[in-house]
């Protein structure tokens, strides 16, 4: 029988995560049921969101210690017991960490060809609408106001702030290092980034937003929020994306100014999931692609190569080592 190699998370950590706690496992390959595809993995989506997800139930099951480490990946049908997928299909599933895995065919999305596979996890996958959607649909900017966005280096943020362009309006970023601040406004067109390490976080936004805070994309939560929340400009609004701050072994931290700022100024705060917004996924993909072909969108990817590569990516990730959207690839795209 062929073989299957996976992922799984071998213990969940108390602290923060490392290579130990996850284990690679050669398998007997799975085999599809009456409306089931085999899936194979060519590219899987590393995200923040992995790591929450081994703290419990959030908007999908918890990760548990045994389990096959779970992902959203495209893939190609290379077995299909359904009428509805034929093989060779590029589809994309909520999947597992490993080469192949078996899925309910009415689960798995067929995808449009494109000329390069990756494009389908980052600028017009899960990165680029989230990017779009919390932009444009949660935080509602007008042209001319200031938009801040924090992980401006990471597989979202940076997409943000180049939307934020495109619609006219001031785009800063908040970012983990001197060089990854460089890149963003050099790079990615921001009109300003802040090393949220250095010294003096309040003051570098009040140089950086001297007109205030008009929409906040906040990825990260904690002490950042808290700090941003005090410049931010009566009815502001604050699209909560994630709290990467908070996932990888650090106690929970702020905001302490919740819900005083929120009533002083009237702000509204509002936290979303891409899967809300599903049914507007043309309109999304539709912009996207406009900006991308009119060069307004530069697309970055941040791409592993294998699968026993995924630990040490999302580990990475985890720590800030990225820029644009990470993915492991597992499988070479089609011929």
């Amino acid at each position: 029988m062929s073989q299957n190699k996976q992922v799984v998370v071998k213990e969940l950590p108390q602290g923060q995560l490392g290579r130990e706690h996850f284990e690679l496992q050669t398998v007997d390959m799975p085999s599809p049921d009456d409306g089931e595809l085999l899936v194979k993995t060519i590219l899987m989506s590393i995200d923040a969101a992995n790591r929450a997800w081994m703290q419990g139930a959030t908007y999908r099951e918890a990760v548990k210690a045994g389990d096959v480490m779970h992902t959203y990946s495209i893939g190609q049908v290379v077995e299909s017991k359904s009428d509805s997928h034929a093989v060779g299909d590029i589809v994309a599933v909520e999947a597992r960490w490993a080469e192949h895995v078996v899925v309910k065919a009415k689960a798995a999305q067929k995808m449009p060809p494109v000329p390069v596979l990756s494009h389908l996890l980052s600028v017009f996958g899960i990165a680029g609408r989230t990017a779009y959607h919390g932009l444009v649909d949660v935080g509602r900017p007008v042209k001319g106001e200031t938009v801040l966005v924090s992980a401006a280096a990471g597989s979202v943020g940076g997409y943000v702030g180049q939307i934020a362009k495109s619609l006219g309006c001031r785009a800063v970023g908040i970012a983990g290092s001197p060089e990854k601040c460089a890149w963003v406004k050099e790079e990615l067109g921001f009109d300003d980034c802040i090393d949220y390490r250095a010294p003096g976080l309040f003051k570098a936004l009040q140089a950086a937003c001297p007109d205030g805070i008009d929409v906040y994309f906040d990825n990260v939560g904690g002490e950042i929020l808290e700090t941003v929340l005090f410049q931010m400009n009566e009815r502001g609004r604050i699209a909560c994306c994630g709290a990467i701050s908070q996932y990888d072994g650090s106690p929970p931290s702020g905001p302490r100014n919740v819900p005083g700022m929120l009533v002083v100024k009237r702000l509204r705060m509002e936290g979303f999931i891409v899967m809300d917004f599903a049914k507007e996924a043309h309109r999304a993909t539709k912009e996207l692609q406009r900006l991308v072909m009119s060069g307004e969108l530069k697309i970055q990817e941040d791409i592993y190569e294998g699968l026993e590569s995924a630990p040490d990516a999302l580990i990475g990730l985890l720590a800030g080592n990225n820029r644009g959207k990470r993915m492991v690839r597992v499988a070479p795209d089609p011929s």
